[in-house]
């Protein structure tokens, strides 16, 4: 492993450890008020300063990195699935199966599904409280965005398919669902794991804009995309440079992943 790969998954590491301590290292929580010190710079207290409710930023910070690290990779697990049944099946059925399975998916793929996720979440009450907007968010997000993963896993199951060991397994009369789950599924692993974790820069990125819409995780709850809406009234860089930390984070933690996938590629090539 190369020093850049350790430094990365060292990086990753550290953010998530730290959003994952949150309720050690801000016990506070991320709700609480002090009227006393609203829209303050950092100081010993506030170490990112406070909001315009006076609301700690470190703590909103912690809590709002913890949520999106963690429900991304379940929404991501949630589309990998959903990818691997209608992909997987169709590749494996061939035919009208894999036409009809095909069609749906290009119907999907040709609406954007970042406006389609929007709209759905649109449509749902505004006030909607910070658990089920969370829970709604990520699950829109898996069950939207299993389109491309389904296409590159409908090639690799066809590939499978007309494959010598396939045939052999069929013509020791091995059955069709048996056949699929032992020897399509198991050759699969690798793409689905590769699509896995595609997936989650992803589903970070379309929370936080979601966020920054206004339509992800609800108030109070902290999320990167309700934090980064923060920065819409800031002039310029210099004027509170504490409040891009979210920024920071979030461009961090999505060029790790997608380095790491880019190195993973290179060795599988």
């Amino acid at each position: 492993m190369s020093l850049w790969r350790k430094l990365l998954y060292v990086v990753l590491g550290l953010v998530l450890t730290a959003s994952v301590a949150a309720t050690w290292l801000a016990p506070a929580g991320y709700a609480r008020q002090y009227r006393e010190a609203t829209d303050a710079p950092p100081s010993r207290t506030h170490w990112l300063g406070t909001d315009e409710l006076g609301r700690d930023r470190f703590a909103r910070v912690l809590y709002g990195t913890r949520i999106s690290l963690l429900l991304a990779p379940a929404a991501a697990l949630l589309s990998t699935l959903i990818a691997a049944m209608i992909g997987g099946l169709a590749g494996y059925l061939g035919g009208a199966w894999a036409r009809m399975a095909m069609a749906v998916t290009d119907l999907f793929l040709s609406l954007p599904w970042l406006f389609l996720l929007i709209t759905a979440r649109a449509l749902m009450p505004l006030n909607v409280s910070p658990l089920v907007s969370v829970l709604v968010t990520f699950l829109l997000l898996g069950l939207l965005g299993w389109t491309a993963a389904a296409r590159v896993l409908c090639a690799s199951a066809a590939t499978l398919r007309t494959s010598d060991f396939v045939r052999q397994a069929r013509a020791a009369g091995l059955p069709g669902p048996r056949l699929f789950w032992v020897h399509i599924m198991p050759n699969l692993w690798p793409v689905l794991y590769a699509q896995f974790w595609i997936s989650i820069p992803v589903f970070i990125l379309s929370e936080a804009n979601l966020g920054i819409l206004g339509l992800g995780v609800a108030e109070p709850m902290p999320s990167w995309g309700s934090l980064l809406k923060e920065l819409e009234g800031l002039v310029s860089v210099g004027e509170e440079p504490w409040k891009f930390v979210p920024l920071i984070l979030l461009v961090v933690v999505v060029t790790s992943f997608q380095s790491l996938l880019s190195r993973q590629e290179e060795i599988a090539a």
